[in-house]
């Protein structure tokens, strides 16, 4: 257990509540959770399974009609011939990410992955005792890897590559270009890519691409997607992960021995969520580029702040070395002094010191709000 880390945005949850039961006001944007209400046909979806009895133990790997609607959902978006067979259902995120790594990965097994990134990726590196192999995501590439470097770190001990796109904590996504290097590198290696692909719908300018579609990839690769941020589902707790017939086994085995199954009504309201009028997904989205830019040009105005536009997911990543602070004790200011909850860059890694996360998942007058009083604050540093 010593091995294991937590997500800092739960701490900081904690310290920002505590703050406002001493009666301080604080505006939220270190939460990665959509502020929009799940959509009524999902939600009348989910009602109607539960008066319906959809209440009782389903199968292990998901309900075969709910993976055969994910299978053609993921072979139309993604390009690829994928069916139910390749699909595990599993309650959020994480269940693909947590048993797709135990069923691969050996001590001393090493594992790329990007840096900043999701913390849990390290986490579960250490936690298997393998080998964590940071690759930098660098700002002037719009936060996508220096493919040297990834070269460079590819050896004949790797065993896994992770790539997240868009991203978090940068909204960055990988260009198509790059995606198409990486898939020669890695087409006759010995190795699998575990593609987490949770913000796919989260877009701005340019689509996001998928290691997945490219030749020889699809046989290689774990995609990971669920609803939690699309449809706004963070609670519901469903998710999926697309991979080849002998690891979505092993991850069933996992998931048999751990959960037994994802609840049977949330899965029929994932099938009205793919199913249903998409509407909903584009109106969020387009309430996400307005606060995107809003969020980008208020924090531009801020001494020692330098934000770029991030083409995806719903996340600033704003370089803060201008303000000549570490981005933990900065982020500490802005929340103690300021009642604005960030997250520091070193959170998401060794590479995050000198950004901080804001995550616009909040709205439009708070982020305003929130832009202000961070303003006020810079007073301290300049």
């Amino acid at each position: 257990m010593s091995r294991m880390r937590t997500e800092s945005a739960y701490e900081v949850l904690a310290r920002a509540t505590a703050l406002e039961k001493l009666g301080r006001t604080v505006v939220h944007l270190e939460i990665g959770e959509p502020d929009f209400p799940t959509p009524p046909h999902v939600v009348d979806a989910g009602k109607r399974a539960l008066d319906e009895g959809w209440t009782k133990y389903g199968p292990t790997p998901g309900f075969p009609e709910f993976r055969e609607v994910i299978a053609a959902e993921v072979s139309r978006t993604r390009g690829i011939k994928v069916g139910a067979e390749n699909v595990c259902v599993v309650p959020g995120g994480k269940p693909t990410m947590f048993f797709s790594m135990m069923a691969l990965l050996e001590p001393g097994d090493e594992v790329i992955y990007p840096n900043p990134g999701f913390p849990i990726y390290e986490s579960m590196i250490n936690f298997l005792e393998a080998k964590p192999v940071p690759v930098p995501l660098v700002e002037s590439r719009g936060f996508s890897f220096d493919l040297n470097v990834l070269g460079d770190r590819l050896s004949s001990k790797t065993k896994l590559v992770i790539l997240n796109s868009p991203a978090n904590p940068t909204g960055g996504v990988i260009p198509k270009e790059d995606l198409a290097q990486m898939a020669a590198m890695l087409r006759e290696r010995d190795v699998m890519v575990l593609s987490d692909e949770i913000y796919s719908r989260i877009w701005y300018e340019q689509e996001p691409a998928s290691i997945a579609s490219f030749d020889g990839m699809a046989d290689k690769t774990i995609i990971l997607d669920g609803f939690s941020k699309t449809y706004s589902m963070t609670g519901w707790r469903l998710g999926y992960g697309v991979m080849p017939v002998w690891l979505a086994n092993a991850v069933n085995m996992l998931t048999v021995n751990s959960n037994s199954c994802t609840a049977s009504f949330t899965q029929r309201a994932g099938m009205a969520a793919l199913k249903g009028p998409q509407d909903c997904v584009t109106a969020m989205v387009g309430e996400f580029r307005k606060r995107r830019d809003a969020i980008v040009k208020g924090l531009n105005e801020i001494p020692g702040f330098k934000c770029s536009l991030p083409p995806g997911a719903f996340y600033a990543f704003p370089n803060i070395s201008g303000t000549k602070m570490q981005s933990k004790a900065l982020a500490d200011l802005l929340l103690n002094e300021g009642g604005v909850a960030s997250l520091s860059g070193s959170s998401f890694g060794e590479y995050g010191e000198g950004y901080l996360r804001f995550s616009y998942a909040n709205s439009l007058p708070n982020i305003l709000e929130a832009i202000e009083r961070i303003r006020k604050v810079s007073a301290r540093w300049t």
